[in-house]
């Protein structure tokens, strides 16, 4: 094959790794597996006696729910480049409020077969909270370096309050996703410039909520930086995420309760 073959085939070879796309559709069925959990134990093993534990369900709930968890590290990563992107990060910001709102009942019923529940809040507020963090943070960039310090600090320790008292994203008591989204994104965020080291500071703070936030670090390692779809084209390809969440999680609460 002659340079100029050579080339042409470099030239329209796909790129190696996860692009975003890629990684909205992983996220999508990591989410799908917890509310399969929820439906078998929506309440984990609270109220349940030894005898009355199906263990063939319960391992199944318990897998499905652990690996759920790998998403929480891939939708961290979609968070901050969603926010690297973005033409507004207001507009942004009201996207994920808007999006919070509507999956909150919808999650409660797929979660805990109720229509309110206040034993856990949707991931979604967690995304909104470390966007609106991330955007505090960024606007005081240009000030002196310990009023940045300051307030960076302050809005991460309001965040994680808000996180911790409303329990947003609460996993069968065992996991805060939202103290987890936060975390990752501010690492994301802020170590970019080295990828080794941040991946290797995300996957240490993760195992330290298990192995599978660890192995959805690992998976974020494989990203390309790529959307995977034209955006200029193809713009409701990222509103159809959007839509997808609210419509997954009525379906399995509707199930859950029916």
């Amino acid at each position: 094959m002659d340079s100029h073959a050579a080339a042409r085939t470099a030239g329209t070879a796909k790129p190696r790794g996860l692009t975003n796309l890629r990684f909205k559709v992983i996220g999508l069925i990591l989410v799908a597996l917890s509310c399969v959990g929820g439906l078998v134990f929506p309440q984990g093993l609270q109220g349940f006696s030894a005898d009355e534990v199906n263990m063939g369900d319960l391992t199944a709930a318990v897998l499905c729910e652990v690996f759920s968890w790998i998403a929480v590290p891939v939708y961290a990563w979609l968070l901050v480049e969603g926010y690297r992107h973005t033409r507004s990060v207001g507009r942004y910001l009201a996207r994920l409020v808007v999006l919070a709102l509507v999956a909150e009942v919808p999650y409660d019923l797929a979660t805990s077969g109720q229509v309110v529940d206040f034993s856990s809040q949707n991931p979604v507020w967690a995304l909104a909270v470390t966007l609106f963090v991330l955007w505090v943070i960024d606007a005081f960039v240009s000030r002196p370096r310990a009023q940045r310090v300051l307030v960076a600090v302050v809005v991460t320790l309001f965040a994680v309050l808000w996180m911790l008292l409303g329990r947003v994203g609460v996993r069968q008591q065992l996991v805060n996703e939202g103290v987890l989204i936060l975390a990752l994104a501010l690492i994301y965020r802020f170590m970019a410039a080295r990828e080794n080291t941040m991946m290797i500071t995300a996957a240490m703070l993760s195992a330290c909520f298990g192995i599978f936030p660890a192995l959805g670090v690992a998976l974020v390692h494989y990203h390309n930086g790529l959307p995977g779809y034209d955006r200029e084209t193809k713009p409701w390809t990222s509103w159809m995420f959007y839509v997808l969440y609210p419509v997954m999680l009525l379906v399995f609460g509707l199930a859950a309760v029916l």
